[in-house]
């Protein structure tokens, strides 16, 4: 029953301390530009991708 007191005594503590901070608030939420990939064929540093699904009829 103690363990119980004291459970509930830390979540308050908690809760009463989350509650304590101001949620952030923005004004104006600015979204870095997407860096473009350059068309040249794959050097040797690109990982290769391929269809490990496709199967051959034989």
């Amino acid at each position: 029953m103690a363990e119980d007191d004291l459970l509930s005594r830390m979540l308050h503590a908690w809760r009463d301390d989350i509650e304590s901070v101001p949620f952030p608030q923005f004004t104006e939420l600015l979204i870095p530009r997407q860096q473009t990939r350059s068309r040249h064929a794959p050097g040797p540093s690109a990982a290769r991708v391929t269809n490990a699904t496709r199967r051959t009829d034989a």
